[in-house]
């Protein structure tokens, strides 16, 4: 795959990075100053560490493929695609929810869980098949 896939995921772990710091290290205190009760804090902040897992998760994927002899045929940018796509609307509606308390569409979320999952299903069918295709 292109060099543009490895500087994505650098920017990608990097962003899982420094979001996750900050739900360890400084989001609890920002969502208590928001007025809201524990409970809606304590869902807020597992819901913070489930986005920042399923994104370094998914990261670290993309990086494995990215460097994978796999790399260079169209399943593994359809699947680096999907992967993509994923972190993007379940991890970035995820953040959109406990950082911004709002969500644009009620269905990002799981749209993205299904991009990820589709992700793996090329990744599956890119294992299996692991013939060139044209790019």
């Amino acid at each position: 795959m292109s060099k543009s896939w490895i500087v994505a995921t650098g920017i990608l772990g990097m962003l899982g990075v420094m979001i996750g710091a900050y739900g360890a290290h400084g989001l609890e205190g920002m969502l208590q100053r928001s007025g809201n009760d524990l409970d809606w804090v304590n869902k807020r902040l597992d819901q913070c560490e489930t986005a920042v897992r399923y994104h370094l998760l998914h990261t670290v994927a993309l990086l494995a493929l990215s460097l994978s002899p796999l790399g260079g045929y169209w399943w593994s940018k359809w699947t680096a695609s999907f992967w993509l796509l994923g972190i993007l609307l379940f991890c970035g509606g995820l953040y959109s929810i406990v950082f911004f308390d709002k969500l644009g569409h009620w269905a990002i979320v799981p749209l993205g869980g299904l991009s990820l999952i589709v992700g793996w299903l090329g990744l599956i069918v890119l294992g299996l098949t692991g013939s060139k295709q044209a790019s």
